[in-house]
């Protein structure tokens, strides 16, 4: 095995812009599959994180006896598809309110607790659960309006759709891609090593020691193209932490859990031995005839 590995690093050493290429293109691949990967894990924890939101806003009418809301919220809570009731009486309106527009003085200036609605959070266990929930609760008398910010999911769902498939799509074109390159550049070493080939069959070596260190070769450009992607990946996630957490907010997408990038890696390196060892085993069935 340590003369396999010795033929291997003299390989690469001896066509070093070969080795850069078709690592280059291993990391290409690999970075665009860890993108879509983070994309598609952000975008579903962001669905996730609305679905659980209220859903359902109930605003109800100036005036409206404290007992009548109690009865409304002990009713929808035994309803089998709300999840959760969550009662906005004046005041929390306006601490609301005073907390959303706290750079802005000057709004502050003209609310009161007495011109915001009182109000009733509801969440459903299900997107589809919205349409009957807003309609049982638009013929209550004590209802002023009801709010569903369901464009909000329905864009979302849109988004993460449509992430998976070009996402999807994109992945497995340069996972192909990236094994025929492989094929190519360990195929193009064994034509050019014909007669090395033929002087190390003439003095007895396997076929075994003859094919391993092309194969060890495509595992090689595949792992150090999957590795540079995710160091890379990672690098860019740990700089812009900073600045993208005040973007998002409540949605606790980052720092992203080490845990889960641990696991990133270990697919990925899965993933690069085997597009590296197909293509370097293509390119050894179909120009070494051993």
């Amino acid at each position: 095995m340590k003369r396999i590995i010795e033929f291997t690093k003299r390989n690469i050493r001896r066509t070093p812009y070969q080795a850069i290429a078709a690592s280059m293109v291993m990391f290409l691949t690999f970075f665009a599959l860890l993108t879509f990967i983070l994309l598609a894990a952000g975008s579903q924890k962001t669905l996730v994180y609305f679905e659980s939101r209220p859903q359902v806003i109930v605003f109800f009418k100036d005036g409206v006896d404290n007992q009548d809301i109690a009865a409304l919220d002990e009713a929808l809570k035994k309803d089998p598809r709300v999840s959760a009731t969550k009662y906005v009486s004046k005041e929390d309106a306006l601490k609301k309110y005073q907390e959303d527009n706290k750079d802005e003085p000057f709004l502050l200036e003209l609310v009161s607790a007495s011109i915001l609605p009182a109000s009733l959070e509801i969440s459903t266990k299900t997107p589809e659960d919205l349409a009957p929930i807003s309609e049982v609760l638009s013929k209550e008398p004590a209802v002023e309006q009801v709010f569903i910010p369901k464009d909000v999911i329905e864009r979302l769902t849109s988004i993460t759709r449509i992430i998976r498939i070009v996402g999807g799509t994109t992945v497995a074109f340069l996972m192909v891609f990236a094994t025929l390159v492989i094929l190519m550049i360990i195929g193009f070493k064994i034509r050019l090593k014909r007669g090395e080939i033929e002087i190390m069959r003439l003095i007895g070596a396997s076929p075994a020691f003859i094919r391993n260190p092309f194969i060890l070769e495509g595992l090689f450009y595949g792992v150090v193209g999957a590795l540079l992607a995710w160091v890379v990946s990672y690098g860019l996630l740990w700089y812009f932490t900073p600045y993208l957490k005040d973007y998002f907010k409540e949605v606790k997408l980052l720092p992203v859990d080490p845990i889960f990038m641990s696991g990133l890696l270990g697919v990925i390196l899965l993933a690069a031995c085997f597009v590296g060892a197909l293509g370097s085993y293509g390119a050894v069935r179909r120009y070494l005839k051993i």
